[in-house]
């Protein structure tokens, strides 16, 4: 089969959660056909209703017609039976729960069931591409299709090739992402956290370190994120918002590849056994009076009150890894974390601004103080010299 001529037109959801539905919505809304997958017709029946929601405010904003929004839920057909979903399907998303052994489950069945010609795509956030792809016997046509939450909304989506992956899938992943309105960034290798996560969950086991041993109050360090760093909100505020159980497993599964990548903070895993989980469970870093989307309230005040400069050089550190490594470059990282982290410019220009060589400078006390961890990366040698 010559991938470079593969034209998508029937694409097959696998979980119809956030992520599922989310993905099942924008690829309708850019003409595809959608035949949305779950084991039970009640969360089949919850996830349309949240797209007709969503599609209902997009009529009241005057973003599309009602006719539009009709023939949008016109194209999504819902599917309890997995053979049936997966008729005439050129693709497959899978978005279930980020379970490495539920997933091998799912894709040696589909690998029986779907057609010879079918393309098989993970939306996992941190599991190894090549592993899942291993239980099949199409490790040629296998990809990663990271969205991130909720994909309505969200630019970004990661591509992330398994070690067999072909090259013209990649190019046909990247055209299906661009013709959903969506800013694809290339994972050159499936490594632990791809690039966001990569930055993100080490980041926020840092942000708890800080707590700890900088002595601040943690409004303090989220506002010095939110106003220094440019984030849309502070660090740990961002951990409830995406949720602890979410970061909690990203951990486990990052750590378990790489232990050079994080420097897990005992509290995380605390927070996540107690059932503290964010803002979806009323608590986790902070409280929350209900579970509808609440903001933290930080000052540029506060944020005077503490240097965010160790938090940076974490993240610019493991994005000079990405680079060092041929994972990705510079322009990718900075459109990553700009799309899928909401930072107001790139990673590398805000740490311009903060000056390479004081970066450089804060990661060596560190070593010094609190161990290798924190040992500059080559390219980030580079950049200072």
């Amino acid at each position: 089969m010559n991938m470079s001529l593969m034209n998508i037109k029937n694409i097959t959801v696998l979980g119809s959660g956030v992520m599922g539905h989310g993905i099942a919505q924008v690829s309708a809304m850019a003409g595809y056909n959608v035949a949305l997958r779950d084991i039970d017709q009640k969360f089949l029946d919850k996830a349309m209703g949240k797209i007709i929601w969503s599609l209902n405010k997009l009529v009241e904003k005057n973003k599309i017609t009602k006719q539009e929004s009709e023939k949008i839920i016109g194209r999504i057909k819902t599917y309890v039976d997995l053979r049936e979903s997966l008729n005439d399907s050129d693709l497959v998303i899978e978005a279930v729960p980020e379970d490495m052994n539920l997933k091998k489950k799912i894709y040696a069945e589909l690998d029986k069931l779907a057609p010879s010609n079918t393309v098989f795509a993970s939306n996992t956030s941190t599991l190894p591409i090549t592993e899942l792809s291993e239980v099949t016997t199409r490790s040629s046509t296998f990809i990663g299709i990271h969205f991130f939450n909720p994909p309505q909304l969200m630019p970004l989506v990661e591509v992330i090739p398994g070690a067999q992956t072909s090259n013209s899938l990649i190019d046909t992943t990247m055209r299906y992402v661009k013709s959903i309105g969506k800013e694809p960034v290339l994972c050159n290798k499936d490594v632990a956290g791809f690039i966001v996560n990569r930055i993100f969950i080490p980041l926020v086991h840092e942000a708890i370190w800080s707590l700890e041993r900088d002595h601040v109050k943690m409004t303090e360090i989220d506002a010095a994120v939110k106003f220094k760093l440019g984030f849309p909100m502070g660090i740990l505020e961002l951990a409830d918002y995406a949720g602890i159980d979410v970061i909690h497993k990203a951990t486990q599964e990052m750590y378990s590849r790489d232990k050079g990548v994080i420097n897990p903070h005992p509290i995380l895993a605390k927070l996540f056994k107690e059932g503290n989980y964010g803002q979806k469970s009323g608590r986790g870093f902070y409280e929350y009076e209900n579970s509808a989307y609440e903001r933290i309230s930080l000052t540029a005040e506060e944020a005077e009150r503490y240097n965010p400069l160790r938090l940076l050089g974490v993240a610019v550190n493991n994005a000079c890894w990405l680079i060092t490594n041929r994972v990705s470059n510079m322009e990718d990282i900075d459109r990553a974390t700009k799309f899928g982290l909401g930072l107001k410019v790139g990673l590398f220009p805000t740490a311009e601004k903060f000056g390479f060589v004081k970066i450089v400078d804060e990661l060596k006390r560190a070593v010094k103080i609190y161990g290798n961890f924190y040992e500059p990366d080559a390219t980030l040698l580079k950049l200072v010299q």
